[in-house]
């Protein structure tokens, strides 16, 4: 085959690439806040001996074994902000593990309280790790009926392979997840009832998630290949208000650049939607 008839080919697959690549979403909140100490910020909430803080306190590690996981929580609660991680995974067999980063008021209002997650679900070796996004708005469980707004998503990146930084963005009337600074998701207030208003803490943590992490608990956690190790640098925290686009305080709502990039990471890697979801209650929903 010739030079000439091969070219259309090249071409094409270099399109391919350039479509898939990340696009760029013009401002970076994570560059504006700076990383603070583990100390400073957190505590170790439960699995202190399945942790480790480096001595400058600006990185940790959590790891989960047949014995215990572990977690931290920031020794304050917050009503809005800016909280971000950046966290590499472990590789190979990860199926049932839960690597998560997200804001809860769980131990103040048990049973009947708010939740906003992103949350690291491991898989079987040579799958990919599914981000679950979540919202919970005053209640889940102890009785009551379990409401759900999970988001799910496959990465561009190989998460295990360095470091990249996930965070949410929470104000009065939307959150916004972000992923390397690329907004992935969305959540703006409708309706009082499905947003959440209370104070929330920040938790991260590993734990065993067997019953459902990996094709709703088709594979579950296998400890002949434990420990099984999450890491974290770069923590971020600002209080208060903050624009998801950089264009002031009191500016709401994504830039076009940012919108485009959110369309780019829902139309290629997201797998799961709730609101799509016709098995679901949407009553219980009625944001969709």
């Amino acid at each position: 085959m010739s030079m000439a008839s091969l070219l259309p080919f090249f071409l094409l697959l270099l399109l391919s690439s350039v479509a898939d690549a990340q696009p760029s979403p013009g401002y970076r909140p994570s560059s504006s806040i700076a990383p603070i100490r583990f100390f400073d910020g957190y505590a170790t909430l439960w699995g202190a001996q399945h942790q480790s803080i480096s001595q400058d306190q600006l990185s940790a590690t959590i790891w989960l074994d047949k014995s215990s996981g572990s977690g931290f929580k920031s020794k304050r609660s917050y009503r809005s902000g800016y909280f971000g991680a950046s966290i590499k995974l472990q590789g190979g067999y990860t199926a049932g593990v839960n690597t998560a980063f997200y804001l809860s008021n769980d131990q103040a209002y048990p049973g009947f309280h708010d939740e906003v997650d992103m949350e690291l679900l491991g898989n079987v070796a040579g799958k990919p790790y599914v981000l679950q996004t979540n919202v919970y708005v005053r209640g889940s469980g102890d009785g009551r009926r379990l409401v759900g707004r999970e988001m799910r998503f496959h990465l561009w990146f190989d998460p295990t392979a360095g470091f990249h930084h996930y965070a949410i963005l929470w104000n009065p009337d939307e959150i916004v997840f972000f992923v390397d600074d690329v907004p992935i998701r969305q959540y703006t207030k409708k309706i009082e009832a499905t947003f959440p208003q209370r104070e929330m803490w920040i938790y991260s943590s590993i734990w065993d998630a067997s019953s459902w992490a990996t094709e709703n608990g088709r594979y579950k956690v296998d400890y002949h290949y434990q420990p099984f190790v999450s890491s974290f640098t770069d923590l971020k925290i600002r209080d208060g208000l903050m624009s998801p686009s950089g264009n002031g305080a009191n500016s709401r709502g994504l830039s076009p650049q940012q919108s485009n990039a959110m369309k780019w990471a829902q139309n290629n890697y997201m797998i799961y939607y709730y609101c799509q979801d016709n098995t679901k209650d949407h009553s219980l929903t009625p944001e969709c």
